[in-house]
């Protein structure tokens, strides 16, 4: 039997093998039991998802600074139009109980930054830009 499954967005195809009872191993049966069928159905992709992601692909890399975990914006260290040198903290996010200080990677004058205290984030997600 095939079934599709979307996680995150894309689709995937999964063959699986349903085995008869005779191939299970047989276990005590304490009270009657009844287990649900499982189902699984496509979730269609939104088109304004696509276009989003195409978007944020086109941002010049060298004029971002990108998210390296997936976590909380614990505290934001600058603010547009201040001026940064490399390794200068830009925020600090807080992933698993542990926090991750993440740093400018080159001199330059903070032109955005796109996340505040509090917010989450993903790794990769754009947090500030630079001029």
């Amino acid at each position: 039997m095939k079934l599709q499954i979307s996680i995150d967005g894309k689709t995937y195809e999964a063959e699986v093998e349903v085995l008869e009872d005779d191939a299970m191993p047989r276990q005590p049966q304490y009270g009657p039991s009844h287990t649900p069928a499982a189902t699984a159905q496509p979730t269609p992709v939104a088109a304004a998802q696509a276009p989003a992601a195409a978007a944020e692909e086109a941002v010049d890399e060298k004029k971002v600074c990108r998210s390296p975990v997936t976590g909380i914006v614990i505290k934001v260290t600058v603010e547009p139009g201040q001026p940064v040198q490399a390794n200068d903290p830009i925020m600090v996010l807080e992933a698993m109980k542990m926090e991750t200080n993440v740093t400018a990677h080159s001199a330059g004058k903070v032109k955005n930054v796109r996340v505040a205290k509090g917010d989450s984030v993903k790794v990769g997600q754009v947090v500030a830009e630079f001029e």
